[in-house]
């Protein structure tokens, strides 16, 4: 039983009772699917997507993952208590990647997993949260520019030639990597996991490539008809998978078992370097930030299917909440601002965050923007900190976590 759902039951409230009733039954009926694409956890054998050895929680348990390529340093900052852990060392990391759980270190040489001991269960309705001890958990045989993308049951990886593996991800919650099967094909863009089934684009190399699905045993579905030229980047949303294209997004969906895909196109020709090509968003938002450019930034809207340009400042970094929270932008001033999307108008800007002026390197290695419910974290590398940022509050500095390294390379897992 979720003490999330607990906490919301007041004791001699029969309506309340009865519709705790319900969600537990209704929470019952959804463990029963290991594959659910919202159940978080691939574990579910045992209760509300609980693992062994897990501690459910009433609220989100998130933690910041952290790394120092140049010295491999690597830290785990606990959000919730303050305290910062100390994890062995990861060299020559060109990027650091997440699903919400656990934590993808990409080196020349491999790619380290990470357990971050966070993650949640989204049954739609209500949300059970987990913690527990942070453990090393293999090395995918996969270099820098592996795309690593998971779902509730598995993991695909895609290495940099386009070809792709599947690992059970219920063997890395156990604390070790296990043995993948291979995906038939080249792929052009990330697989991605959804719905109980993996897509991506194929590239036969005779056209543009092709929106392709595949079962989780590596065969072949019906697809839907559909390409994308250029493909480069990709989001998973509550209203599909997105895929950026040189014409716009494609959104795949799944309804009842089958597959749609849409175009939703950019209202006019964008050049070369100013189209969406990496996709920033908080986790179950429909609201997409990427660069458009050095002076300004995509919004993509999902479920209005419409692409919105708001000039900002020259862009370090960019994210936003979605759901009428502001579009955060890391700017080279070192300050965080807030736009309106819909006006295009700075609504707040902190103080000078950045103790320099460095730029995100193509790798993803510098100041980025997390974001979840309620807060937004920008690390400084150069500073050794990281800032907590309440987003719905003027962009108030809530918090300033001083570390004994370098965290250049960040991201956010427990969500």
């Amino acid at each position: 039983m979720s003490l999330f759902v607990r906490k919301n039951v007041t004791a001699g409230a029969p309506a309340a009772l009865v519709a705790l009733a319900l969600l537990t039954a209704g929470c019952a009926g959804q463990d029963d699917d290991a594959s659910s694409p919202q159940a978080g956890s691939a574990a579910s054998a045992t209760e509300h997507g609980y693992v062994e050895g897990a501690q459910e929680a009433a609220e989100q348990q998130s933690r910041l993952v952290l790394n120092d390529p140049g010295t491999g340093d690597t830290r785990v900052l606990d959000l919730i208590t303050g305290k910062t852990h100390e994890e062995s060392r990861t060299r020559g990391a060109t990027e650091l990647t997440t699903d919400g759980r656990f934590g993808y270190f990409h080196t020349a040489d491999g790619t380290r997993v990470l357990d971050g001991g966070a993650w949640m269960v989204d049954h739609g309705d209500h949300v059970h949260y987990y913690r527990a001890a942070i453990r090393d958990a293999g090395r995918l045989p996969a270099g820098s520019g592996a795309r690593v993308r998971s779902d509730a049951a598995v993991t695909a990886v895609t290495d940099e030639e386009g070809r792709a593996t599947v690992h059970r991800r219920a063997e890395p919650e156990k604390g070790r990597v296990g043995s993948p099967r291979a995906l038939p094909g080249t792929h052009a863009g990330a697989v991605v996991p959804y719905a109980e089934h993996l897509l991506t684009l194929t590239d036969d190399g005779k056209g543009v490539p092709k929106a392709t699905v595949y079962d989780r045993a590596g065969g072949r579905t019906a697809s839907p008809d559909a390409t994308c030229e250029d493909p480069a980047g990709d989001a998973v949303t509550r209203r599909g998978v997105v895929f950026g294209c040189a014409d716009g997004a494609l959104l795949i969906r799944e309804d009842d078992g089958d597959f749609t895909a849409e175009k939703i196109p950019y209202a006019d020709e964008v050049p070369a370097g100013e189209r969406a090509s990496s996709f920033r968003h908080r986790a179950g938002s429909d609201t997409l930030t990427a660069p458009a450019g050095d002076r300004a930034v995509w919004v993509l809207d999902v479920t209005e299917r419409t692409w919105t340009r708001v000039e900002t400042g020259p862009v370090v970094a960019a994210n936003t909440a979605g759901e009428g929270s502001p579009l955060l932008v890391l700017e080279t001033d070192g300050a965080l601002h807030g736009y309106d999307i819909a006006t295009g108008e700075q609504t707040a800007r902190t103080e000078r965050l950045l103790t320099g002026d460095r730029r995100a390197d193509a790798g993803g290695s510098g100041p980025v923007i997390e974001v979840d419910r309620s807060r937004a974290y920008v690390n400084d590398p150069e500073g050794r900190r990281v800032h907590e940022i309440d987003y719905n509050d003027g962009l108030r500095i809530a918090r300033t976590f001083g570390l004994d390294m370098e965290p250049a390379l960040m991201v956010e897992t427990g969500r």
